[in-house]
């Protein structure tokens, strides 16, 4: 039954090989043998595709109820038996998970050498349950409401450029004088080019005009130091240039937004023992943030 429905999900039986780790002849003998157990003919097989019959859509779909069936009373034993192990599938934003998540997979897999790591690192919010992803990390002010989170840390998001940017193009002020600046963006702000500020006199806003947009901070960052233009990034990755005096954090009585760095996962029922040794073990890394987040 899982070889069947693994070739009906990859669309061919060499897919399925190569997802299941069998040969190609494996994989079309037990597929054989389930329709010779079952007296019908599941797949019609030609040169060039693969689908379906009618008794074999109504087997698939019997049989991925059973197998999560049987994916479900094996995940609770695991959660009982306490022990780390298997495929642990874990989803990270680029920047915080190149700087911040990277250099502590070491100790976690030092702490559960049962378990194996395959990170995926993206900016694009990852739907976990039809990704297949057992946790990923998130940084937003609110966290998904259909999934479990535990917060780990937060860091604010600072408006900053370089000291030879500003000896060029003079301080910013007031949030109203941004328009005038050059800025660099990240494409992915919640607000746009709208950028919010809480000052004195409440909340603010100004339009700006950015002469460069990315879906990196990173990029932004570099581009900043480079003498480019202002930006607007979490402290978690301009901290140390703003200790170092290599940016310069511009109007600090305006602030921005503070977000909040969570860990998810989809489901507190059942909850694997490698999925809960995730979660721990991050609290516990991020419980005292590096100064600047």
């Amino acid at each position: 039954m899982q070889t069947f429905c693994a070739v009906v999900d990859a669309g061919s039986f060499v897919g399925a090989a190569d997802a299941l780790g069998l040969s190609k002849a494996a994989t079309s003998r037990y597929v054989a043998e389930l329709e010779t157990r079952l007296g019908v003919r599941l797949l019609h097989r030609t040169t060039r595709r693969l689908s379906l019959t009618e008794d074999g859509e109504r087997f698939y779909a019997h049989s991925r109820e059973l197998l999560a069936g049987l994916e479900e009373a094996e995940a609770e034993l695991h959660a009982r038996s306490g022990t780390a192990r298997g495929l642990l599938r874990i989803n990270a934003p680029v920047t915080f998970g190149i700087r911040h998540l990277a250099p502590l997979w070491g100790a976690f897999r030092d702490l559960h050498p049962q378990v194996r790591l395959e990170l995926t690192l993206s900016d694009r919010t990852v739907d976990l349950v039809e990704e297949g992803f057992d946790a990923a990390i998130r940084i937003a002010a609110l966290p998904s409401s259909t999934l479990v989170c535990r917060q780990l840390a937060r860091t604010r998001i600072v408006l900053c450029a370089s000291p030879g940017y500003l000896a060029a193009h003079g301080m910013p002020r007031k949030p109203a004088d941004l328009a005038e600046h050059t800025v660099i963006a990240y494409s992915y702000w919640s607000g746009g080019d709208e950028w919010q500020f809480e000052g004195p006199d409440g909340r603010t806003s100004v339009r700006t005009r950015p002469r460069v947009h990315s879906n990196s901070g990173d990029t932004c960052r570099a581009m900043a130091l480079a003498d480019q233009g202002v930006i607007l990034q979490p402290g978690f990755l301009v901290a140390d240039d703003l200790a170092a005096g290599t940016l310069i954090e511009l109007m600090p009585e305006y602030r921005s937004i503070e977000l909040g760095i969570y860990a998810l996962y989809p489901t507190r029922k059942f909850v694997p023992p490698k999925v809960r040794a995730l979660i721990d073990f991050l609290a516990e890394r991020f419980a005292t943030p590096p100064p600047g987040w």
